[in-house]
């Protein structure tokens, strides 16, 4: 049976996706981090409606009514309005955990995702940065901070998520290298500054 690249880069392309990524990640955060909290199916709730729930309905919704040409939204013209929404529901999502009263990492995230949102936005009015990969390479930053640095092995997956995007034309190479190490280093630099750890 011959290997089908463009089939294995697709694949590469939805598992490693910010509508998987950005969850498992969470889960992993606040089960292992604070599985024994009362609140935390509340967090997880919080994180996953945020991160998962809504942009799924919202991308698909967008895709329906012909807002958008396929769902990794591919053209950057195309990428204004779902991220302005997505900053908002970020931003919502941090004032409803502030009411649970949660470690303060989890503020953190959906308060940075909002930052982090504004910042995409701002530069995919010029340019159209990978969103795969600083989503992907953000959520390694927040496994570091709450874990150490075993989470740093999941860098190991960036390259092939570089290959992946830019096999299947979605990126070029500085498109995705850029949102690997900036990602990263924002997400980092932010929770390092909001948590004082």
């Amino acid at each position: 049976m011959q290997f089908d690249q463009y089939r294995f880069a697709n694949f590469i392309s939805w598992v490693i996706s910010p509508v998987v990524v950005a969850p498992v990640a969470y889960y992993a955060i606040v089960m292992r981090g604070y599985g024994n909290d009362v609140n935390s199916i509340s967090y997880l709730t919080v994180l996953f409606f945020s991160s998962t729930i809504v942009p799924i309905f919202l991308i698909s919704g967008l895709k329906k009514i012909g807002k958008i040409s396929d769902f990794n939204i591919s053209f950057r013209e195309q990428r204004f309005l779902p991220l302005l929404v997505l900053v908002a529901v970020n931003a919502l999502g941090y004032e409803f955990m502030k009411t649970l009263h949660p470690p303060k990492l989890l503020t953190g995230i959906l308060l940075f995702n909002a930052v982090n949102m504004v910042f995409i936005l701002l530069i995919t009015l010029q340019w159209k940065i990978s969103i795969h990969l600083f989503t992907f390479s953000s959520s390694i930053a927040l496994l570091f901070m709450q874990f150490g640095a075993v989470a740093l092995f999941c860098l190991l997956l960036v390259p092939l998520l570089m290959w992946s995007r830019i096999y299947l034309k979605a990126h070029n190479f500085m498109q995705t290298l850029v949102g690997g190490t900036v990602g990263f280093a924002v997400m980092y630099a932010e929770l390092k500054w909001w948590t004082g750890l």
